[in-house]
């Protein structure tokens, strides 16, 4: 489960956010300035509340009262970005096992393997990402992502940057990664039919504040 009470000022605008979510997908949706990638960030350690409690599964990764903030590599959690952030030098092999080897992880052929089949990657191994089009990129920013055996994987619009035709290619894999992998996720995004697809919760932010918080069924028509 992922438990999220915080509260942060950020300049003129403030986050003020509480859900508890067992979904397989939590989606966050709302409009650009939400809070959305605001809110992930916290959670992923890359911001800290200025009061509040964020956990996993139990686990405590910030309390303020406790004064406690932990480091963002002890979190255990993926984060694929928009633009998937591949590294241009390293062909898609190394890019996949960077994350791995930056947290000292033994490799494991097995899952790589699954990964490679499971995302339709495997013939791309020895490209770079520029010889890649913009769903492979992101396919390959997945496999890394899950290659660090996370215990949640956030996405922030992982699909923003894509046109309609790549959009299409790319969410038969984001559902059978729902399906098949076990890792529970947060999808940012102000797609409402990407969360009917793939959400078991949504929790829609307006201005920082929860608006909505339930099944797919909260989403706007």
């Amino acid at each position: 489960m992922l438990g999220v009470k915080v509260s942060k000022r950020l300049g003129s605008f403030s986050v003020d956010v509480a859900f508890a979510s067992e979904g397989r997908v939590t989606g966050l949706f709302g409009a650009s300035g939400s809070g959305k990638t605001s809110l992930i960030n916290m959670i992923a350690g890359l911001q800290t509340p200025d009061r509040g409690v964020i956990s996993v599964d139990g686990d405590v990764l910030d309390d303020t009262d406790q004064q406690l903030h932990l480091a963002v590599h002890r979190r255990r959690i993926g984060y694929v970005f928009q633009d998937a952030r591949l590294f241009p030098h390293l062909d898609v092999r190394r890019n996949l096992d960077y994350g791995r080897r930056m947290n000292h992880l033994t490799r494991d052929t097995a899952q790589e393997a699954r990964l490679n089949e499971m995302l339709n990657i495997g013939h791309l191994l020895d490209r770079r990402p520029g010889q890649l089009s913009g769903g492979e990129r992101q396919r390959v920013a997945l496999g890394r992502a899950l290659l660090t055996r996370p215990r949640l994987l956030l996405m922030d619009e992982p699909m923003g940057a894509l046109d309609e035709d790549r959009k299409a290619e790319i969410l038969p894999y984001l559902i059978r990664l729902r399906d098949e992998t076990g890792v529970p996720m947060v999808y940012v995004t102000h797609d409402p039919d990407e969360l009917r697809q793939l959400a078991s919760q949504v929790v829609i932010l307006k201005r920082g504040r929860v608006a909505a918080f339930g099944g797919p069924e909260v989403l706007p028509a």
